[in-house]
């Protein structure tokens, strides 16, 4: 079931960690009480740094910290800032530790790929940027500019259902150890205190942020938070996006990384653009991995003959996962529009119906269509080498494959 969108919100679209990590640095120097922070994942370097540190400070001076990182994301933290967490009382836990066998278990492939912070019931931040330095690549290496990603800061009601998801996921955890560790009357305890936030956010009720107005910033929006997970939420984020489609009467225009969307989305443009509206999508153009880059071409190619225009991103790699429809409906969050976010893994994304908000963001996905995208067309795909369009196909079937594993189809 998708939550109501609620009014009351302070929204800051932000774009890279060149603007997220100061954000956050900011509210985490004036925390008081408990900052809350989920990512894929996090390498202790260049600009993701001063957010470790700032995480460090907050635990010395008695701020209750908890960080939970993705097992495949984040498979390591550094030993130095293993000690220096531990030192300043900063509490972290790993997503789901893969073990001997990895990824070659079906059920590790459920990963946690949401990116949430929230600092003392008052701020929260949600969207697709890693900790980890805007122009560092974990694959990719030593980026030539910055990635194209963002983020949302928002203040107002939803921040409380932020914390309350990562509180019952934190204690989940929590009760996960105590098993391992065979102290079952904790990690019962545990487990109960997953039933239910432990936060009482009208005691914390602070409007330190509030009160900032740093443009763009927009005030008395109307936005909620989007959950996908294995349990309540399967198809939460993209039963949202098919509202959305279905109700485009002009424009669509998605930002997605890895964009393998499914049949249902798939035909849902396609009659979108059947009824007369222009949809545009903007796309990773960079080699990262065989399935991520060819398992997408058979769909761009389908795509591409119902009408889609479809560009992909040249100056840098593209990580974000943002839409907008006719000025009036928004999404920034975590979720890729690919079988693994839509099936698999734990993401957020926050959806406002602000018309400031969309029209900022949609301003920039323009902007950056025309001047930076490089146009995909039917027959250029075509013309590709044989050799090149059959690993297209061979990357399809594989994707199928490991889904069908997994007891999904798509």
């Amino acid at each position: 079931m998708i939550a109501p969108l609620r009014p009351g919100h302070r929204l800051r679209l932000l774009e890279g960690g060149q603007a997220l990590f100061p954000a956050m640095v900011q509210a985490m120097d004036r925390a008081r009480h408990l900052i809350h922070v989920e990512t894929y994942i996090f390498v202790f370097a260049h600009g993701a740094l001063p957010v470790a540190e700032a995480m460090e400070r907050a635990a010395r001076r008695g701020v209750r910290v908890r960080l939970v990182v993705d097992a495949v994301g984040t498979p390591v933290v550094p030993p130095e800032w293993v000690r220096r967490f531990e030192a300043a009382g900063v509490q972290w836990r790993t997503y789901a530790p893969l073990g001997r066998l990895g990824l070659l278990i079906p059920s590790h492939w459920r990963r946690l790929h949401r990116k949430l912070c929230v600092v003392d019931g008052i701020v929260g931040f949600c969207g697709g940027i890693n900790l980890i330095d805007d122009r560092d690549d974990v694959v990719l290496g030593r980026l030539p500019v910055p990635r194209l990603d963002y983020a949302v800061e928002v203040s107002g009601p939803l921040v409380s259902d932020m914390l309350e998801a990562m509180e019952r996921l934190w204690w989940r955890l929590q009760a996960a150890r105590r098993v391992r560790q065979r102290a079952f009357r904790a990690a019962w305890q545990a487990w109960r205190e997953a039933g239910g936030s432990s936060v009482d956010l009208q005691s914390w009720w602070q409007p330190w942020l509030l009160d900032r107005d740093a443009p763009p910033a927009v005030h008395g929006a109307a936005a909620a938070i989007v959950w996908r997970d294995n349990v309540r939420h399967r198809h939460d984020i993209e039963h949202a996006y098919l509202q959305a489609i279905a109700r485009a009467q002009r424009e669509l225009i998605i930002a997605n990384a890895y964009f393998i969307p499914g049949r249902r989305l798939r035909h849902a443009l396609a009659q979108a653009v059947a009824r007369g509206v222009r949809v545009r999508l903007l796309v990773q153009g960079k080699y990262e991995r065989f399935l991520q880059y060819h398992a997408p071409r058979p769909v761009h190619l389908w795509l591409l003959r119902a009408g889609v225009e479809i560009r992909e991103y040249a100056p840098s790699a593209l990580h974000a996962k943002v839409a907008v429809a006719d000025e009036l409906w928004a999404t920034v969050g975590s979720t890729n529009l690919d079988p693994i976010s839509l099936l698999l893994a734990r993401e957020a994304n926050v959806v406002t119906t602000d018309v400031r908000f969309v029209r900022h963001l949609r301003a920039r996905l323009d902007y950056l269509i025309r001047t930076a995208g490089v146009a995909l067309d039917v027959e250029t795909l075509q013309r590709r080498p044989w050799h090149e369009r059959v690993r297209d196909w061979i990357a399809f079937a594989v994707m199928r494959a490991v889904l069908f594993l997994t007891g999904h189809r798509y």
